[in-house]
């Protein structure tokens, strides 16, 4: 497979970590100099998109990592427990869409990361763009501390929210590990692959997150370590049969922030094109970017749920006792995304995530 990616993208290590556990045969290319073509095959330019050798294009690490589990179904990454496999699912979308923000905010807020990865990206993705080098390392920074970081909701008064998010994360993913060598058993599952996005290109790459991760959750570093070398050879075959209590922390932590975050967001779908304000966790977050994608991943999470058998939803009710989560079952939200609705993906055309009106 072709992987037009990068090797500091925050979604590109997550498709790498699991095509190395695969066992698939992979090359990563820079994207820029292929842009035209990547429009042409998958309507929007991202990171990563695939090129197959049957022709066919993929866009979205997780309907990539989805199909590819139907072409390559050993090892599974899919719990057969299906509320365990809820979970997981639930897990990777927080680890997808709500540490986005903290990863961000630690790789450019911060000026030591920021000189940093403006040099690599100027280095090893934009180096065919016609300017000198400290112009394009100028503009990465001007255009990610913009639009990823204030442009997403981070400002002085939400500065400590963001960054509790990350400790959070960690303590959660830490107390998981006690007892695991993965989250949810002795072999990695869609939440590990979900967690490695942020935690192997952002927050175990990037020196100041880094630094955190060595020294206050070194379970997680010893974590991620493990899932990037797990084979099929060295690991177990088995997932928990039950979601175990020490989840509790992860998904009372869930619940409070990306579920509150996809209801308001989806709110504010309905009423149209621009920004708007939630409180999370008593932090309240100002000029928020409508996400379309978001509204599509709230669909996708309400139909795992709705597909589960009436005693499997009372199981999962009992795991998430909080009113965030009723946005998993409640009768009807408040918009459609209107996204992907021939199941079509990951072949289909993808979301322009940074299209005027509707950003991801």
């Amino acid at each position: 497979m072709k992987i037009y990616g990068s090797k500091i993208s925050y979604y590109t290590g997550k498709l790498e970590a699991y095509l190395r556990y695969k066992g698939i045969a992979y090359e990563i290319l820079s994207p820029f100099g292929h842009q035209k073509t990547i429009r042409m095959h998958v309507g929007a330019n991202q990171l990563p998109v695939v090129e197959r050798d049957d022709g066919r294009w993929m866009s979205d690490t997780t309907p990539i990592l989805l199909q590819l589990e139907v072409e390559h179904p050993a090892p599974a990454i899919l719990p057969v427990d299906p509320v365990v496999n809820f979970i997981a699912h639930l897990m990777e979308d927080y680890a997808d869409e709500w540490l986005w923000r903290p990863a961000m905010h630690y790789r450019w807020s911060y000026r030591h990361d920021r000189e940093l990865l403006s040099s690599i990206i100027a280095d090893e993705i934009a180096k065919e763009f016609p300017l000198p080098r400290f112009i394009r390392r100028r503009f990465f920074q001007r255009r990610q501390l913009g639009g990823f970081v204030r442009g997403d909701g981070v400002r002085a008064q939400t500065w400590d929210h963001v960054e509790a998010g990350y400790f959070a994360a960690l303590d959660a993913m830490s107390t998981m590990l006690e007892k695991r060598r993965f989250l949810l058993g002795d072999a990695p599952s869609l939440a590990d692959f979900g967690f490695m996005g942020p935690m192997l290109r952002h927050f175990g790459h990037d020196p100041t997150p880094a630094d955190i991760m060595r020294n206050h959750a070194p379970a997680v570093w010893s974590w991620l370590a493990r899932v990037w070398n797990a084979r099929p050879s060295t690991v177990g075959l088995d997932f928990v049969q039950t979601v175990p209590s020490d989840a509790g922390p992860m998904l009372r932590e869930i619940c409070e922030t990306h579920l509150a975050q996809l209801a308001s967001n989806v709110a504010a779908y309905a009423a149209g094109p621009g920004r708007f304000a939630m409180t999370i966790q008593d932090c309240e977050y100002i000029r928020m970017p409508v996400s379309r994608y978001r509204v599509a991943c709230l669909e996708r999470l309400r139909e795992t749920f709705a597909s589960l058998s009436g005693q499997d939803q009372d199981r999962v009710r009992k795991l998430l006792p909080y009113p965030q989560a009723e946005i998993l079952w409640s009768p009807k939200i408040a918009a459609a995304s209107g996204y992907d609705e021939g199941r079509e993906a990951p072949f289909g055309k993808a979301i322009n995530v940074y299209a005027k009106g509707y950003p991801r």
